[in-house]
């Protein structure tokens, strides 16, 4: 393996190891690949991790019927949109305001004897307690569409649903930057759209360097992040990589302000990606 091959890998097991510590489940892609024993999904083409999405459905929300959960998870999986942005904005509506549904109670149950109709809004994520969430760290996690295949470094995934990708370089190799990073993660929307229609961020990095950036946002829009606080920005000597999780303890980290866009730019006076860009995810370390 070449020197280069093995600083990146370390930058990635660093990355995992990290996130575990923050209270993230972190697998190895090829280990939950289809086919394997522990397969958690049946193609390459799949990248929402269909039962785990089912079962947090199941756990936020056990007043509804299995037929409401069933249109909840169709809903999620089917997003509509023509372009990715779009698709993209859908998702985030629901994640924020949860996906209307509408079921038949039993005949009887309301006094009805066809049965009543009633909405509900499903929820998605538990922003006030990330503990209540399926937080999973995945490295190298292959993803085939359109006859391209691509392998992510980091895809983090919360309930089942893909919300962050993360692209590392080596710091030791002049030519791999941050930057060529970002040059590849714009090919990887372009060729695997589907892995980024539920994006909520992604990250570039050489493991000492970080940039954050929506979906959509352009490189000068990709900025290092604040800190756990979101109050101060982060020791410029400690690794950008890690210093979301590293001022506060998790589970009592409850995001503030939940339910705020996913997709608003970072603030031009700071030059910083403020800390709502990561927290909407719910999970351990992401505010």
């Amino acid at each position: 393996m070449s020197e280069r091959g093995v600083t990146e890998s370390i930058v990635e097991e660093a990355a995992l190891a990290w996130l575990e510590a923050m209270g993230w489940q972190a697998a190895h892609g090829p280990e939950i690949a289809p086919d394997m024993p522990v397969a958690e999904r049946g193609d390459y083409g799949e990248v929402v991790l269909a039962r785990r999405l089912r079962d947090a459905l199941a756990r936020l929300n056990p007043a509804l019927p299995a037929e409401a959960l069933d249109d909840a998870f169709r809903r999620l999986t089917r997003l509509e949109g023509a372009e990715l942005v779009g698709c993209n904005r859908a998702l985030h509506r629901l994640l924020v305001d949860g996906v209307t549904v509408e079921y038949r109670l039993p005949v009887g149950q309301a006094g009805d004897a066809d049965g009543a109709i009633r909405g509900a809004q499903v929820r998605v994520i538990d922003f006030d307690d990330p503990a209540n969430n399926d937080c999973l760290a995945v490295n190298q996690f292959t993803v085939a569409e359109n006859k391209h295949t691509r392998r992510p470094d980091v895809v983090l995934f919360v309930n089942g649903l893909p919300l962050a990708v993360v692209e590392l370089k080596n710091a030791a190799d002049e030519n791999a930057t941050i930057w060529s990073a970002f040059q590849q993660r714009q090919t990887y929307k372009a060729e695997v759209p589907a892995l980024f229609a539920t994006n909520t961020v992604r990250v570039v990095s050489d493991g000492v360097e970080a940039r954050a950036g929506t979906l959509s946002a352009g490189r000068e829009w990709f900025k290092p992040w604040r800190t756990i606080s979101g109050d101060t920005v982060a020791d410029t000597h400690s690794p950008d990589l890690q210093s979301r999780g590293s001022d506060r303890p998790w589970p009592s980290r409850r995001p503030p302000a939940a339910r705020s866009s996913f997709t608003r730019p970072p603030t031009a006076r700071s030059g910083t990606t403020h800390g709502w860009i990561g927290s909407r995810s719910g999970c351990p370390g992401t505010r």
